[in-house]
């Protein structure tokens, strides 16, 4: 047991002032990983070890086990942090589910980049992943449940040392180092998927093949080296396909259409998930794609499934998050600024000598940074961009320009004096270009995330 977190972290590029973090419930499973932590971390002072315990806020528990686990953290002498989120509900809303988000989500939020993440997560838990993912009708990715190292959040890495020991070896352990844990009573609440399975499934499963933990293990290494290599092809298939723009990322209808269906589904699922978005079910995916390919030329076809949008543009599908109507805003822009964010886009100014370029502000002028409706820019106000040779209508140049509708209300726009000076990242008015061979500036515009 002692050797099991070295283990765990073997071949992840530890560096001095490491962080290093374990997800501390008070559980049985967290605090024999607390107790070796401890340990290991008395052999590695260079690293930086914090236990953080999440405060749920949903047992009349929940301040004591918080007070149990600094104690804890005490005894072992380890760093401890306290992390309170708020758990929403709501009706469908799966509280369990979203506690574990909310769960990692707080405790990303303490991290930096680089560094590696502790659960107690072990061979009993992989096996409950594994019948969810067979009740949920997931693929060989779902099959492939949980492994021992994990990219984390795209940055940092998730580790589970107990991966491969049962319930019973760390009960035993924890026995026979007289360890101290806490009890959560809603462990034994059936209604949730997990302590169903856990209370009166796998018991009875373990009854009649009593290694069905470990074989299912292997199933699910087996899944995931399966799906590692098909990673590959569908990577190799789908960089291709990308287009990029300063909305973001769209993939090719085109280049969709020339595969199978069975292809088309895991290339419209790969993007997705590259987007970070929510993943639709295997029949809102067809759905999805009936659609998407099926539509005329010209036509934009906007799909909803729970938070997720896929917007159809010129033969184009776009993955955005769902977002209730945006408020107008704007912002005034000090003199010297450098950056500015709006509506999840950064707008940067640099200064550059040629090329197309603002001319520099003048004295006593007002730049601002807001939305079209912010502005009171109508679809009939008069543009005049720096790519043509005469002026024409906001709705027109948003056309011609290729932005998608539904950017076109969200996109930040600059305004000098009330008057349209530039669309970041698009175009810059005529009027305001910088006339000689004099310095001017230059707008990028990306995403904030």
């Amino acid at each position: 047991m002692q050797q099991l977190i070295s283990q765990a972290l073997s071949g992840l590029p530890l560096q001095s002032d490491q962080g290093i973090w374990l997800g501390y419930s008070g559980g049985v499973d967290s605090e024999v990983l607390a107790s070796l932590l401890g340990t290991y971390a008395s052999l590695h002072p260079e690293l930086r070890v914090t236990l953080v315990h999440v405060h749920h806020g949903l047992s009349a528990n929940a301040d004591s086990w918080a007070q149990h686990c600094a104690r804890r953290a005490a005894h072992y002498g380890l760093a401890f942090r306290l992390c309170r989120v708020t758990v929403p509900g709501g009706p469908r809303t799966s509280l369990e589910a979203e506690a574990r988000k909310v769960r990692y989500q707080g405790i990303r939020a303490l991290m930096t980049a680089g560094d590696i993440l502790l659960t107690g997560h072990h061979e009993d838990d992989q096996l409950e992943t594994l019948l969810l993912a067979l009740k949920r009708g997931q693929g060989p990715k779902g099959l492939a449940a949980m492994g021992v190292q994990q990219v984390f959040a795209g940055d940092c890495w998730l580790v589970r040392p107990l991966l491969n020991i049962s319930r019973h070896q760390i009960e035993a352990y924890a026995a026979s180092q007289g360890l101290v844990n806490i009890q959560d009573e809603s462990n034994f609440d059936t209604r949730y998927d997990r302590n169903f399975l856990r209370q009166q499934i796998i018991p009875a499963l373990k009854s009649r093949w009593p290694h069905i933990a470990q074989t299912a293990g292997r199933s699910a290494a087996l899944c995931a080296e399966q799906q590692l290599a098909l990673d590959e092809v569908v990577r190799e298939r789908l960089t291709p396909m990308l287009r990029h723009s300063p909305w973001g990322c769209s993939l090719d209808l085109a280049g969709v259409a020339q595969y199978a269906p069975h292809w088309q589904r895991l290339l419209l699922r790969a993007f997705i998930e590259r987007q970070g978005g929510e993943m639709p079910s295997q029949v809102q995916l067809e759905q999805a794609l009936a659609q998407l390919l099926e539509a005329r030329d010209d036509a934009t076809v906007a799909l909803r499934f729970g938070q997720i949008l896929l917007q159809r543009h010129t033969g184009q599908v776009f993955v955005a998050h769902y977002q209730h109507q945006l408020a107008a805003t704007a912002v005034t822009l000090v003199p010297g600024w450098q950056s500015a964010e709006l509506n999840g886009y950064v707008v940067e100014v640099r200064e550059v000598i040629e090329g197309a370029r603002l001319r520099p502000p003048l004295a006593g002028e007002v730049w601002q940074l807001g939305t079209v409706a912010a502005m009171g820019l109508s679809g009939s106000y008069r543009c005049h961009p720096h790519f043509r040779d005469k002026g024409r209508e906001l709705k027109k140049c948003w056309q011609e320009a290729g932005v998608p509708p539904w950017l076109r209300q969200r996109l930040p726009v600059l305004v000098i004096d009330g008057c349209l000076a530039a669309v970041p990242g698009v175009w810059l008015e005529r009027r305001f270009l910088q006339q000689d061979s004099a310095p001017g500036l230059a707008l990028s515009l990306s995403t904030s995330n």
